[in-house]
C-alpha cells in the first residue's frame, strides 16, 4: 500500500468522503459538490466538516491543501468533468475532431453546425472530453433537447452547473456570478429551438465571464459576435476503412453481427446510400441481426430513390427522412404507433410513463414495455440507467420525424392532451409529498414535461382551466425546488389562464409573496397593486384594501430592493384608498394599521441633522483613531433589506440605552411592560433624547396593529406587526422587550407549513429573534435560531446569508471549531455569488476572524480580516470590529490595546450603529479599563453594572472586572459558572485563566 493510501487509511476517511475532499482540492463550492456527487448540500457539509476533524486541519483551506496529497492516485493530467458518459465508442473522425478542437482552443465561442443525425453531439462531446484537462476547472455539458421554453435557457445551465436561485439574483445572473473567474468549457447541445433565448444568454456569458468558452450544437448559427462556425461533415464513407464503414462495423458487432471482410465493400455501398449520416448508419447497423447485409441493401434501395438533386445540406436532411421512413415500415403497426406516442415525451421517461400516455387502443398497457425493448433493440430509443430504474429516450431527430407522423395520422391532440393528463397527475402527487428525499430527484425528472404540457394547455381553449391548474401546481413545485424565480413566473402566468377574478386576484397575492421571496421590492408592490384592482372589479372591496395596504408595506419594507421607491405620498395615496375600501372588514382594518406604522422607515428624519459619533476603523487591534463625524445612514427600512431582514431587525439600530428587566417582568429575555422611554435612561445621549417622541408614538402604533392582527387569527399578519412592535421596542431603548417580542415572532411561525409567505416571514424572524438576542446576552437561544436559519429552505443557495447569526453567536459563545466549520458554506455561497459588495455580512466575516484569532492562526484571520473588506465596512460593523479586536487584545494580555480600541465613550455613539453591541462594548471597555489600571475603570464599572442590567454575559464580564480589581478571586469560581449557565465557554475559561485555574 502506498503512503498516501495508508494516509487515507489511518485518518478513517470513507470512500465517499476520498470523493468529496478530492473536489474540495479543486475548490469546488458544496453546491457543486452536491450536483458532481448527486447528494445534497446538506450532505456535503456533513462529510467537509467529518474531514476537517480527520485530517487535523483548522478550515477549508488547509483541507483543500491536503486533499491532493490525500487522495493521489496514478496522475492522469486531466482535470475533473461533467460530461456525460457515452453508451456506445466513439469511432472515427480523426481529423473533424482534431479541426474542432484547434476552433475551440482558438475561439471563445464555437458552434459544431449542422442537420439533425449528422454526429454533432457525439463530435462535441470527443472534443469536450479531449480539452477539459486544459481548462482549469473542467467542461459542464448542458443538454437543451427538454428545454421548450427560450427563457429556460438559464435554468437549464444553472442546473447543469448545480446551482440554485439565490434571493435578489436571478439564475442567470447567479450563473454568470458562478462563472465569472472559472475557466471553463461550456457544451451547449441542441440550440436551434432555443436561439431567442440562447444567443442574449451566450452573449452576456461572453462578455461577463472572461474565461469561459461556449462549444455550441446547433442547426443554425446563433450569430453572436465573434461566433466561429464549424460545419460538421457527413462520416467519410470512401473505402472499407471509411469512418461510416467503422461505425457500421462497430455498431453491428455490438449487437453480435460480424461482417466478413469480403463483404465490407457492400458495407461502404450501404453507407454510401446513406450519406454518411451517422444517425442512418446506427439505425441501419440495427437491423443487421434481422435483415442480414443483402436484405439491407435491398431494403434501403426503394426508399432513398427519393434522393434526386438539391443542396447537399438538403440532400443530408432528406437522407435522415427516408432512413426514417424505412425504419418505421419495417417496424410491427403497434411497434409505429409506440414511438409515435412516446415522442411527447421531451425529457427521459420510464416505461410506466409510457404506458399512462401510450398504452390505450390499438396498444394493450402491458404491451408497451416489451415495446420500449424492441425500439431500443433498433436505435430508436436509447435505454438510459438512472437511479429509479431504466428510463427511455429518443433523439431530437427522432422526436420531431415521429411528431409529424402524429399530425398525419391525426392523433396529435389525443396524445398531447393524455400527455397532459398525466402531467396533471405527476405534478399532483409531487404537490402532496414532502420535498424531502428523492423529492428534488422526482421533480427534476418530471418538469421539463410538466413545462411543455402547460405550454400546450396553455393555447388551447379547451385546457385553459387544466393549464391554470398545472401553472399554480407547478408554482407551488418550484418554489419547493427553490426555483423561486420561475415560481414567481408561474403565479402570474396562472393569473392569465383563468376568468375567475377570485383566483386570478389570489395568484397574484402568491407570485407578491414570491418576489418578496426573490427581494424583488417593485414586483412585490406591482403584483399587490394588480391583484387590488382585480379583487376591486369583482366587488371584493375588503381584499383590495388588504392588497394596496400591504402594496404601501412593500414600499418600506422592501425599499431598497426598488430601482427607483415610490414616493412617500404614493404610497399614503393607496393607504387612504384602503381604509375607504376596508370599512371594518378585520383584515383589511389590521392591514392598514401595519402599513401605517411604516412611518418608521422616516424617523431618521427626526434626528438627521444630529452629529454623529461613530466607532472608528482600525487597522488592526493595536491601531486606533480619534472618534469622527459621520452622515447619517440610509433609512431604517434601507438598511432591512440590505441586510435581509424587516424594518424591525434595522430599527434596533436606534435604540438607547436599555432598561433592565425584572425576572418577575422578563419571562424569557425580555420585559413585556411599557418601554421607558430612551430620553430617561441613564446616560442617555442626545440622539435618544431627539428619538423619545416619534418612538413613543410608533409604540403606539405598533401596539395597536398587533392587537388588530392578532383579533383576525392570521399567523402571518400577527407576526408582521410584531416585527413592527419589536422595531418600535428598539427605538424607545428596551432591546429585551424586542427579543421578546423577536421570541415570540418565531414562535407564532414555528408551525407554520412551508409558502412564499411564511418562509418570508420566518427567515426575517429568525434574523431578527438571533440578533437581538445576541445583544441580549441569551447566546443559547440566539443559537437555536441561527441554527434554524440556517437550514431553511429557501436560503439554500444562500449560505452566507443562512449562516451569518450563527457565526457571530458562536465566535462569541467560543465555539471555535463551529464557526470554522460553517465559514466553510459562508465562504462557498459568497464566492459562488462573485464575491459581492455585501455589508451585511460582514459581521459575521469578522466573526469568524476573531474565532482564527483565537485559535493562534493569524494567516487565516488575516485572509478573512480580507474578506471582511471585500464585503464592505460600515459603521455598524466597525462596532463589532472594535468589539471583537477588544476580545482578542484582552485574550493576548494587551489591556491597554483594548481600551484604546474602546475608546469612545458608550454614551456618545451613534445608537444606530451600535444597538446590538451596546452591552458587549461597555462591560468590555470596563473590563479593559480594570485589567490596565485605568484611573476610570471604577467609573466605566459603575455605569457598565447600570447598562448591562439583565444580559448575562455582559453582567458577568463586569463582575468578573469588579472581582479581579478587588482582589476577589474566590469570586471567580462562581463567574465562571455563571458564563457556563449563559453558554458562553471561552469567557468561562478565561475566567479560569485569570483566576489561576491552569
Amino acid at each position: 500500500m502506498g503512503d498516501v493510501s495508508k494516509q487515507k487509511v489511518s485518518a478513517g476517511i470513507s470512500d465517499r468522503e476520498a470523493e468529496v475532499l478530492a473536489l474540495v482540492g479543486q475548490h469546488r463550492s458544496n453546491a457543486e459538490i452536491a450536483a458532481e456527487l448527486y447528494i445534497s448540500v446538506r450532505t456535503v457539509e456533513t462529510h467537509v466538516s467529518s474531514l476537517l476533524r480527520k485530517v487535523g486541519v483548522p478550515d477549508r483551506r488547509a483541507l483543500a491543501g491536503r486533499a491532493a496529497e490525500l487522495t493521489r492516485a496514478e496522475p492522469t493530467g486531466e482535470a475533473a468533468t461533467t460530461l456525460p458518459a457515452p453508451l456506445t465508442s466513439f469511432v472515427g473522425r480523426t481529423g473533424e475532431r482534431a479541426a474542432l478542437r484547434e476552433a475551440v482552443t482558438a475561439h471563445r465561442q464555437v458552434t459544431a453546425l449542422g442537420p439533425g443525425g449528422v454526429g454533432k453531439t457525439r463530435l462535441a462531446l470527443a472534443v469536450a472530453a479531449d480539452l477539459a484537462g486544459a481548462f482549469g476547472d473542467g467542461a459542464w455539458f448542458v443538454d437543451l433537447v427538454p428545454v421548450t421554453d427560450p427563457e429556460m435557457t438559464g435554468s437549464a445551465v444553472a442546473r447543469a452547473l448545480g446551482l440554485g436561485e439565490q434571493q435578489g439574483r436571478s439564475l442567470d445572473d447567479s450563473v454568470l456570478a458562478a462563472l465569472t473567474d472559472r475557466h471553463t468549457l461550456l457544451v451547449l447541445d441542441n440550440c436551434e429551438h432555443l436561439l431567442d433565448g440562447v444567443v442574449p444568454f451566450v452573449e452576456r456569458l461572453l462578455a461577463h465571464c472572461p474565461r469561459v468558452s461556449v462549444l455550441a450544437t446547433s442547426r443554425a448559427r446563433l450569430m453572436v459576435p465573434f461566433e466561429q462556425v464549424y460545419p460538421v461533415p457527413s462520416l467519410s464513407v470512401d473505402g472499407g476503412t471509411a469512418d461510416a464503414v467503422a461505425l457500421f462495423l462497430d455498431r453491428a458487432a455490438a449487437l453480435g453481427s460480424t461482417v466478413p471482410a469480403e463483404q465490407v465493400d457492400q458495407v461502404s455501398e450501404v453507407c454510401q446510400r446513406l450519406d454518411g449520416l451517422a444517425l442512418a448508419i446506427e439505425l441501419a447497423a440495427a437491423r443487421l441481426p434481422t435483415l442480414g447485409l443483402d436484405g439491407l441493401r435491398a431494403s434501403l434501395a426503394d426508399p432513398l430513390r427519393l434522393l434526386v438533386g438539391g443542396r447537399r445540406a438538403d440532400e443530408r436532411h432528406r437522407s435522415v427522412r427516408a432512413m426514417l421512413d424505412w425504419s418505421q415500415a419495417l417496424l410491427t403497426a403497434e411497434d409505429r404507433c409506440l414511438l409515435r406516442r412516446i415522442a411527447v415525451f421531451v425529457a427521459p421517461f420510464t416505461a410506466a410513463d409510457a404506458v399512462a400516455v401510450a398504452g390505450y387502443a390499438p396498444l394493450e398497457p402491458f404491451s408497451v414495455t416489451e415495446g420500449l425493448a424492441r425500439l431500443a433493440e433498433q436505435s430508436l430509443l436509447a435505454a438510459v440507467p438512472s437511479a429509479r430504474g431504466t428510463r427511455y429516450r429518443a433523439l431530437a431527430t427522432i422526436r420531431q420525424y415521429e411528431t409529424e407522423q402524429l399530425v398525419e395520422t391525426g392523433e396529435l391532440v389525443d396524445v398531447l392532451a393524455r400527455h397532459l393528463r398525466w402531467c396533471l397527475t405527476t405534478a399532483a402527487a409531487l404537490d402532496a409529498a414532502e420535498p424531502t428525499g428523492d423529492w428534488r430527484t422526482r421533480f427534476d425528472a418530471a418538469a421539463d414535461d410538466i413545462r411543455a404540457a402547460l405550454a400546450w394547455a396553455a393555447e388551447q381553449d379547451d385546457h385553459r382551466a387544466d393549464a391554470h391548474a398545472l401553472a399554480s401546481t407547478l408554482a407551488r413545485l418550484t418554489f419547493s425546488r427553490n426555483l423561486i424565480g420561475e415560481s414567481q413566473l408561474r403565479y402570474e402566468q396562472a393569473a392569465t389562464l383563468t376568468d375567475d377574478p377570485a383566483a386570478a386576484a389570489a395568484a397574484l397575492r402568491h407570485a407578491a409573496e414570491v418576489a418578496g421571496c426573490r427581494m424583488r421590492g417593485e414586483d412585490m408592490y406591482r403584483l399587490y397593486r394588480a391583484a387590488a384592482d382585480i379583487a376591486r372589479t369583482a366587488g371584493e372591496q375588503a381584499a383590495a384594501a388588504r392588497d394596496l395596504a400591504t402594496a404601501a408595506i412593500t414600499v418600506f419594507r422592501l425599499a431598497d430592493t426598488f430601482s427607483a421607491p415610490p414616493p412617500p405620498t404614493e404610497a399614503a395615496t393607496l393607504l387612504a384608498e384602503a381604509r375607504t375600501l376596508g370599512g371594518d372588514d378585520p383584515a383589511a382594518v389590521a392591514a392598514v394599521a401595519l402599513a401605517e406604522c411604516g412611518v418608521l422607515a422616516h424617523l431618521d428624519d427626526a434626528i438627521a441633522d444630529e452629529p454623529k459619533t461613530v466607532v472608528p476603523k482600525a487597522d488592526s487591534p493595536s491601531e486606533t483613531t480619534a472618534p469622527v463625524i459621520g452622515q447619517p445612514p440610509a433609512t431604517p427600512a434601507v438598511r432591512a433589506i440590505s441586510a435581509g431582514t424587516t424594518p424591525a431587525a434595522t430599527a434596533h439600530a436606534a435604540s438607547g440605552r436599555t432598561t433592565p428587566p425584572t425576572d418577575a417582568t422578563r419571562p424569557i429575555v425580555g420585559s413585556a411592560a411599557e418601554p421607558t422611554p430612551a430620553a430617561t435612561h441613564p446616560n442617555a445621549g442626545s440622539t435618544a433624547a431627539a428619538a423619545a417622541e416619534p418612538a413613543a408614538a410608533a409604540i403606539v402604533l405598533a401596539r395597536r396593529a398587533v392587537e388588530l392582527a392578532e383579533r383576525t387569527g392570521e399567523p402571518l399578519a400577527h407576526s408582521a406587526a410584531l416585527d413592527a412592535l419589536a422595531a418600535a421596542q428598539c427605538w424607545v431603548g428596551d432591546i429585551f422587550a424586542a427579543a421578546e417580542t423577536a421570541r415570540r415572532r418565531v414562535e407564532l411561525l414555528a408551525e407554520l407549513p412551508v409558502s412564499p409567505a411564511s418562509a418570508l416571514e420566518r427567515g426575517n424572524a429568525l434574523a431578527e429573534a438571533a440578533e437581538t438576542l445576541i445583544g441580549v446576552g441569551d447566546l443559547a437561544a440566539a443559537r437555536r435560531c441561527g441554527e434554524q436559519l440556517r437550514d431553511l429552505p429557501l436560503l439554500a443557495e444562500r449560505g452566507d446569508f443562512a449562516t451569518s447569526r450563527l457565526l457571530v453567536a458562536d465566535a462569541l459563545a467560543g465555539n471555535l471549531d463551529e464557526v470554522v466549520t460553517a465559514s466553510g458554506r459562508f465562504l462557498d455561497a459568497w464566492e459562488l455569488a462573485g464575491r459581492p459588495r455585501a455589508p451585511h455580512l460582514a459581521i459575521a466575516a469578522a466573526a469568524v476572524a476573531l474565532a482564527h484569532g483565537l485559535r493562534g492562526d493569524d494567516r487565516a484571520r488575516a485572509d478573512w480580516l480580507g474578506i471582511v473588506d471585500a464585503l464592505g465596512v460600515t459603521a455598524d460593523q466597525n462596532a463589532f470590529s472594535a468589539i471583537a479586536d477588544a476580545v482578542l487584545l484582552l485574550h493576548h494580555g494587551r489591556a491597554e490595546k483594548a481600551l484604546a480600541r474602546l475608546a469612545a465613550p458608550p454614551e456618545e455613539l451613534d445608537v444606530e450603529f451600535v444597538w446590538v453591541w451596546r452591552h458587549w462594548y461597555t462591560a468590555l471597555r470596563a473590563e479593559a479599563a480594570t485589567l490596565a489600571n485605568d484611573p476610570k475603570s471604577a467609573e466605566y464599572r459603575t455605569a457598565a453594572g447600570t447598562v448591562v442590567a439583565g444580559n448575562p454575559v455582559a453582567s458577568a464580564i463586569v463582575d468578573r472586572a469588579i472581582a479581579l480589581h478587588d482582589g476577589d478571586l474566590a469570586r471567580l469560581s462562581a463567574i465562571a459558572a455563571a458564563f457556563e449557565a449563559a453558554a458562553c465557554p471561552y469567557q468561562r475559561d478565561r475566567t479560569r485563566s485569570l483566576g489561576g485555574e491552569a
